[in-house]
């Protein structure tokens, strides 16, 4: 035996007894296990907006739907997204090219015309995504999803250069060239995952985006153009070496990633996905990305995760359950300043991948079900809505705090529990009633805040609280939902304070609060001076 490291070992394990002897009396004592520490007078700087700066949805086509647009004014309202990005903007059925019998191109953006002027209406910008070929452009007849969308390369790439040209153009001229350089042109989606998104090459996607790229800035040299809107953050060298290479412009590099540890395009569920037990499953993936870009030839590029979540499918009952309002702060928190956005996929279950959905929770990605029922991840975003412009300095790593100029301040805090049996996927556990266990009492301690009266709202979500799912459960998951049934989930989670007070502070008092706390729970916390 090595007594050197069995002595190592030994004074290690003393080291840590008082440890677990202080923790165990705190329990008995009622101490908190975690303490916020809160300063009002101590800024960190302006509160990071790429939390809410952009969201996905499924294709184009379904913008023109009445109850996608009603959802998404709501989302907007609740969570302030400033961009949208869908697939399908070339598709067949939003009807913008085909040719005549000579094989002249046509034209048509009246389609796009409807969805994009709703979508400014509502003060939401579109983050606008290339593809897929329109079937009279396209060198083949492969497709993806239900709704058909081509993925093969163009027949000519100088008709997809004038098609790209013509629409940028249509955008200058129907909206202005201010507002087009606040946009985003994004070239493809996933190209990497052949021959499902993209039946070509990796080279023959860099010929796409050259043209691409050219088409975009010939209008405009100002507009921004990037690629190549991978899966998995691949290709983000590469890219940045080819346009380096051949003088072609990129603006951003745009990537993918998902929480979950095997397989893609699993648009049924039927693999059987499993949450990642990586603690940085997604953020690892930014942190990755951003360091990639600032170690290669042109290091200042935005870096833009077009999509994420914690699962790949649209039947995965994880986008339904209560944890998922705790996995999305938590990633984003481990983001940081890394990504200059994180667009969730997506923001409603009106979605049709895989087809329409025949049950009101199926698993989708939605922050709303069909119906417009609020999951617990909408909440997350509404929270973070809810959060001051100015960040407040805190070492509590799955938390922020900030303040207004009219002197409120806020905290939004949550517990991050792996909860997933092993040898179990999520397809079988998240569709189950799954009770939160304890985890202890967190305080809160505020200090140098304004004298004067306040209100203290506290805001939660977690197992029953917000918990629109778990309330389905107790229906009994019937396939259909009455009006009646949906208005009654939907006040059973309407996302109202669960606590409310006046709170009068004095010069020099600090404020404390202890908040009992269970596994993925999440607090907001939010003080409004009178």
């Amino acid at each position: 035996m090595n007594l050197h490291r069995y002595f190592l070992v030994a004074v290690a394990l003393l080291a840590m007894t008082p440890a677990f002897a202080q923790s165990k009396k705190n329990k008995k004592r009622g101490v908190p296990d975690r303490v916020i520490n809160v300063d009002y007078s101590a800024e960190k700087g302006p509160m990071n907006t790429m939390i809410k700066q952009c969201v996905g949805a499924g294709r184009a086509n379904e913008g023109l739907r009445a109850d996608w647009q009603q959802q998404l004014a709501y989302v907007k309202k609740a969570c302030d997204f400033k961009y949208i990005r869908m697939h399908g903007l070339l598709t067949d059925d939003m009807a913008v090219y085909k040719e005549d019998s000579k094989g002249n191109p046509e034209y048509n953006f009246q389609y796009v015309d409807v969805l994009y002027d709703y979508l400014l209406s509502i003060g939401i910008k579109p983050f606008v995504e290339l593809g897929f070929m329109p079937s009279a452009l396209a060198s083949g007849n492969q497709t993806i999803f239900w709704w058909k969308g081509n993925v093969t390369p163009p027949k000519d790439y100088k008709k997809w250069e004038e098609l790209i040209r013509a629409l940028t153009q249509h955008f200058t001229e129907r909206y202005g060239a201010e507002e087009v350089k606040t946009w985003y042109f994004e070239v493809w989606n996933e190209p990497n995952l052949s021959p499902g998104f993209w039946s070509g090459t990796q080279e023959e996607y860099f010929k796409l985006y050259k043209y691409s790229a050219q088409a975009i800035k010939s209008v405009n040299p100002e507009y921004k153009v990037g690629g190549p809107g991978t899966a998995g953050a691949a290709w983000e060298s590469e890219m940045i070496a080819y346009c380096t290479k051949n003088n072609v412009p990129i603006d951003f590099i745009s990537t993918h990633s998902y929480g979950v540890s095997q397989g893609f395009l699993d648009e049924y569920g039927n693999s059987g996905t499993v949450l990642s037990k990586d603690p940085m499953s997604v953020s690892g993936d930014v942190l990755q990305s951003r360091k990639e870009i600032a170690t290669s030839t042109k290091p200042n590029l935005e870096l833009h995760y077009t999509e994420w979540s914690s699962s790949y499918t649209p039947a995965d009952p994880l986008h339904d359950s209560y944890h998922e309002a705790a996995y999305i702060l938590e990633k984003i928190k481990q983001v940081g300043n890394a990504a200059n956005s994180m667009s969730y996929w997506v923001f409603t279950d009106i979605f049709e991948e895989p087809g329409p959905r025949f049950t009101p929770f199926h698993g989708g990605f939605g922050l709303l079900n069909t119906q417009g029922i609020p999951k617990p991840a909408f909440y997350a975003y509404q929270f973070m809505n809810k959060l001051g412009k100015s960040e407040l300095k805190n070492t509590d790593t799955r938390s922020w705090a900030s303040k207004n100029d009219n002197g409120g301040i806020q905290l939004l805090f949550w517990d991050f529990t792996y909860t997933l049996p092993d040898s179990t996927n999520n397809q079988v556990y998240y569709i189950r009633d799954l009770p939160a266990k304890e985890k202890g009492k967190v305080k809160v301690n505020m200090t140098n805040l304004p004298e004067g009266t306040y209100t203290l709202e506290i805001f939660k979500v977690g197992y029953r609280s917000n918990d629109a799912y778990t309330t389905y459960l107790d229906m009994g998951r019937p396939k259909q939902l009455s009006r009646q049934q949906v208005e009654e989930i939907k006040k059973n989670n309407n996302g109202d304070a669960v606590e409310a007070e006046t709170i009068h502070i004095k010069a020099g008092t600090p404020f404390s609060k202890e908040i009992n706390m269970r596994e993925n729970d999440v607090f907001l916390l939010n003080l409004t001076k009178r």
